[in-house]
């Protein structure tokens, strides 16, 4: 199954309550939340008090996206603010096993991402503690970017030695995905699709959601 995760970045933030419901109501069954310090990525977004303002109302999984150096420190107020999943990068932080561990822990479900330059290898040794993975198919950090075609071989690595350790892990591809370049990453393997401006900007967002999931 195809699960689609709208990333609020490309939503309008001057209503974005009701951004939420109107993908809800189209059919996305995640809401991608994009949280940046400006520290490990060069822009800065918001925090714990607008995901739990939006938690009141919405009842959809929160996929919190942390693009923040050191964790840790913040997986408490993130899981106070309603996160249902939380998502660390490999890069940020000295033991992300440590913080996935610490994820768990809270009850909230644990997901590890890797930027364009890390091999997805990296990823292997933790995979049985993971409930999904993310590749970022551009450089984190800023929305309405090209997606990088070369990270699709990343997708298929990962998702081969998910199947050959049979285990039940999610795969989520964030940065450049459209309806027309969905069916790379899906084939690969992909099964979770962040998409922001193709999906909040669309003039019929229903009708995008539901050409990504007829891939799967």
């Amino acid at each position: 199954m195809i699960i689609i995760s709208p990333s609020v970045l490309a939503a309008d933030f001057s209503v974005l309550g009701a951004e939420l419901d109107k993908v809800a109501k189209a059919g996305a069954q995640y809401i991608h939340l994009d949280v940046m310090d400006g520290i490990f990525v060069p822009n800065i977004s918001f925090g714990p008090p607008v995901i739990s303002s939006l938690r009141k109302k919405s009842e959809v999984v929160f996929d919190v996206h942390l693009m923040i150096t050191d964790p840790i420190r913040y997986i408490d107020d993130y899981v106070k603010a309603g996160a249902d999943i939380i998502t660390i990068h490999y890069e940020s932080c000295e033991n992300p096993l440590e913080v996935v561990r610490y994820i768990r822990s809270k009850g909230v479900s644990p997901c590890v991402s890797i930027k364009p330059e890390t091999p997805p290898e990296v990823l292997f040794d933790m995979m049985n503690e993971l409930d999904m993975v993310l590749v970022m198919t551009v450089e984190p950090g800023f929305g309405g970017q090209k997606m990088i075609p070369e990270m699709v071989a990343k997708v298929r690595v990962l998702r081969d030695h998910i199947e050959k350790n049979g285990l039940s892990v999610n795969i989520e591809v964030d940065g450049g995905i459209t309806p027309e370049n969905a069916p790379q990453v899906i084939d690969a393997g992909a099964n979770v699709i962040v998409a922001g401006s193709a999906i909040f900007r669309a003039d019929d967002p229903k009708a995008v959601i539901e050409k990504i999931k007829a891939l799967g």
